[in-house]
């Protein structure tokens, strides 16, 4: 990256983002490879909310249609999707869970009935809970429906294993910064080929995601590229596809073997502990671990995790409205990248 900017100092950056075409289309194959799809179906964004964004603003959403989501979906899609509701009459509805914390499939398959959704929209791990949703099953059940599926895989890509194709969504949404361990202002958008077929394309486009070819009429491009913009962080797109490159070559599923083996530990030896509340639930668990203590306020957590010089972060309720309502706390310390 740093080679790169300084390139870009000595002979511009229309020189030198010629120059390093081919380079910097490797982000679109290593990232097809980590996801099990074709190149065509990746577009660069600069974060998870951007690529979630410019997927929902594809879709030619009108006033009574539904979206069904979950409770522990991440607090900037519900804004999202609260904002449509409140500027096109969206419905929203929830998947209620089962007591062992697993989505409802039945009441999944009773809002389809009930509302016929336009959109289906799950996170498949919550950024402030380790809970693994099972974003498969309710793939298979949008197929069946043919209803368009939106999954933000955010905090999973780079620790576990996803496959757009086992998976089976319409669009898939992540970031370059966390588990991938690339450069912030980086993250990509998995565009599906019915997605794609059906024209789907954000609501402001340009040069690079469409042609103009009349006085007031343009044709969008055939890939996902369409869902970018003509101006990228050339240096991060290259350091983001070395973080890709890297995860590619070690090998997502021992990767995602050893982070869990890691999380399972560190989750184990916190319920031990019977000063501390750990409130991560579920069958499936990741590597985001959150607990409280019972008898320490924030301001003293935090003097002590600094003490020790433990790198921590913190949920707030304002971030899991829902989850932390149910939990009965106002904030939670994560440990998690």
């Amino acid at each position: 990256m740093t080679a790169y900017l300084r390139e870009e100092e000595q002979f511009g950056g229309y020189a030198v983002a010629t120059k390093q075409a081919e380079i910097l289309n490797e982000f679109y194959s290593e990232t097809a490879k980590l996801i099990n799809c074709k190149p065509q179906n990746i577009a660069f964004t600069t974060s998870a909310t951007d690529a979630y964004a410019k997927a929902l603003a594809s879709i030619p959403f009108k006033s009574g249609d539904s979206i069904i989501t979950t409770d522990d979906d991440y607090v900037a899609n519900q804004i999202a999707l609260i904002s449509l509701q409140k500027r096109l009459n969206i419905a929203i509805h929830r998947i209620k869970k089962l007591p062992n914390h697993e989505l409802d499939l039945a009441h999944l398959e009773s809002l389809i009935t009930q509302h016929q959704p336009k959109l289906i929209a799950v996170t498949h791990i919550p950024t402030n809970a380790g809970l693994i949703q099972d974003v498969a099953a309710v793939g298979k059940i949008c197929q069946q429906h043919e209803i368009l599926y939106l999954v933000d895989a955010c905090q999973s890509v780079g620790q576990l294993v996803v496959d757009v194709a086992t998976i089976g969504c319409d669009f898939l949404t992540a970031t370059g910064r966390k588990f991938l361990r690339g450069p912030r202002g980086t993250g990509f958008l998995f565009v599906s080929d019915k997605a794609l077929k059906l024209n789907l394309a954000p609501l402001f486009l340009d040069m690079n995601g469409a042609k103009w070819t009349a006085t007031d009429d343009y044709e969008i491009t055939d890939s996902a590229k369409r869902f970018e913009i003509w101006e990228k962080p050339c240096a991060a797109i290259i350091g983001f596809t070395e973080a890709i490159r890297y995860a590619n070559n070690i090998g997502l599923s021992n990767i995602e073997s050893y982070n869990l083996a890691l999380s399972k530990k560190l989750r184990q030896l916190l319920m031990e502990n019977e000063n501390l509340r750990v409130l991560d639930e579920g069958i499936h668990l990741a590597s985001i671990v959150t607990f409280i203590p019972k008898n320490l306020g924030f301001e003293g957590l935090q003097s002590l995790l600094s003490k020790n010089n433990i790198f921590y972060s913190v949920s707030y309720k304002s971030s899991a409205l829902i989850d932390f309502t149910a939990k009965d706390v106002d904030w939670a310390a994560r440990f998690s990248p």
